[in-house]
């Protein structure tokens, strides 16, 4: 890419892992997934810049992702949040993108419209998951390949289903962290106890992270729902307000549920009682995973 002419950085290098923890945190991480074109327009979801196939993980194969495409100010948004990601790395070393953030500053005509309908997310991620979740009035579904939640975030999920919202929780049959799978399932008994749905999807490594609210509301990016994208990642989300978009994620999701199956709690009261210990177990090492 260097040779093509294009500008590479390295976001939070190791480097020598002896060093390093000298030097700074090598438990932080840049999990962004952020697309600009022409200030105007910007992706926002949890693809990662790989084939599908993901051949250093090919079992767990394909990797289900969704990506959503904005036009307007929220471009703007996700243009600032790379050029403080590029400027950690390199200062204002590139010429090109002090002239493209700059341009971004510049007012749009359609734009005045349009400023409540969307905001980018990268940081107080808990907070806006657990707002969203005591928000929701009727309807909650939601996608995540990792779930190892804090106890608020446990908490505010187990309260959505208890005062009558459907919610509906889906993460994959198989996930490609054994130990984070692990941890997950150690929160189904207590989330099915509160009512909550929980399906397993069969068709890949679910990756998506999705959040939809009453039919109206969606969140989408980066964040899972887990301490590691709580506290430590780099995240990016997009919040937004759009009946329509919303509608077409819901049906990504129900595409998602068509190729899942339910876990009940007589399905977890079977588990052995080892598998059971095991979970429990792995779940104590929550804040660190």
């Amino acid at each position: 890419m260097q040779a093509a002419g294009v500008q590479v950085a390295t976001a939070l290098p190791i480097g020598n892992p002896f060093l390093r923890p000298l030097r700074g945190r090598i438990d932080l991480r840049n999990h962004r997934k952020i697309l600009v074109i022409d200030n105007r327009v910007t992706y926002c979801g949890s693809q990662n810049c790989a084939d599908p196939e993901f051949l250093i993980k090919a079992k767990f194969a394909p990797w289900v992702d969704a990506m959503m495409r904005f036009e307007g100010p929220i471009a703007r948004q996700n243009q600032y949040l790379f050029a403080s990601d590029w400027m950690a790395q390199n200062g204002w070393r590139s010429h090109v993108l002090v002239a493209s953030t700059v341009a971004a500053r510049r007012p749009w005509a359609d734009s005045a419209s349009h400023w409540h309908r969307a905001t980018v997310y990268n940081s107080a991620m808990p907070e806006v998951f657990e707002t969203l979740l005591y928000t929701a009035r009727r309807e909650l579904v939601i996608t995540t390949p990792y779930y190892v939640p804090d106890e608020g975030m446990q908490t505010a999920l187990c309260a959505s289903a208890r005062r009558g919202v459907t919610t509906t929780i889906i993460f994959p049959a198989r996930n490609d962290s054994w130990i984070v799978g692990a941890a997950s399932r150690s929160y189904y008994s207590d989330l099915l106890a509160a009512g909550v749905r929980i399906y397993e999807y069969e068709g890949g490594l679910l990756h998506t992270k999705s959040l939809t609210l009453d039919g109206e509301i969606t969140l989408i990016g980066s964040a899972n729902m887990d301490r590691r994208s709580f506290d430590l990642n780099y995240e990016n989300n997009i919040l937004f307000y759009d009946p329509t978009l919303t509608a077409e994620m819901r049906r990504r999701q129900d595409a998602y549920l068509a190729c899942s199956h339910p876990v009940t709690a007589e399905t977890v009261a079977q588990w052995p009682m080892t598998r059971r210990l095991w979970n429990n177990t792995i779940a104590m090492l929550g804040p660190i995973l």
